[in-house]
């Protein structure tokens, strides 16, 4: 699967998971890269098959940390 759309998937995911494990009401700040990248690895690793320069992990966290806003961490 291509980077593209890995990382459109994973954008997707990162609010569903958000809204299956009832974070609605969390603070963008305060949700757990750490706990949906676990949740990605069990429920959908296919996702986590693209090439890329730096790391997988690395790419999602970005990408994590832009759609929660939590870019103040980079």
């Amino acid at each position: 699967m291509t980077k593209g759309k890995c990382e459109q998937a994973i954008r997707h995911l990162c609010h569903k998971w958000r809204e299956e494990h009832g974070y609605d009401n969390t603070p963008e700040r305060d949700l757990s890269f750490s706990q949906f990248y676990t949740w990605i690895e069990q429920n959908y690793s296919s996702y986590l098959s693209f090439r890329t320069t730096i790391s997988v992990r690395y790419d999602l966290e970005m990408w994590f940390d832009q759609e929660f806003k939590q870019t103040w961490r980079n």
